[in-house]
């Protein structure tokens, strides 16, 4: 699969993720994008802590979503968009430092069902830890 992204397929997806207040809310913004890819960064910001002060995994699951979410989104036809089937997640350390970075990825591309995976990670200075692995199933919709 070429890496090569349609630029009506780029404006797609920077126009779907402009619309999500979600997004906007968190400070996350796309950092890579092509075909069957897509990493998202957002800061840990005071908002989206929980009581210990790591970042939330709400934070976390958000990001790493939308990440597998725009990946599946970068294969589908101007026509379609996708909302996730399912998503599971695991985290696997607690999440510290500045900010996240969620990499989707689509596994298995399919006319009906799309299987993605996000792996997230924080970055503290020069540090990055693997703090999540989230595995789903996204669905493609008309738009």
């Amino acid at each position: 699969m070429s890496s090569a992204l349609d630029p009506e397929i780029r404006a797609k997806v920077e126009q779907s993720f402009a619309a999500q207040a979600m997004m906007e809310t968190l400070g996350a913004r796309i950092t890579h994008l092509a075909r069957g890819a897509c990493d998202i960064s957002a800061p840990i910001l005071s908002l989206a802590t929980q009581q210990q002060g790591f970042a939330h995994a709400g934070l976390t699951f958000s990001i790493g979503d939308s990440a597998a979410g725009y990946a599946a989104l970068t294969l589908m036809g101007v026509e379609n968009e996708v909302v996730t089937a399912e998503m599971k997640i695991n985290l696997l350390a607690p999440a510290s430092g500045e900010a996240l970075v969620a990499e989707g990825r689509v596994l298995k591309p399919g006319r009906r069902l799309i299987v993605v995976q996000s792996d997230v990670f924080s970055l503290k200075g020069a540090a990055r830890t693997h703090v999540a692995t989230l595995l789903g199933t996204m669905v493609p919709v008309p738009r």
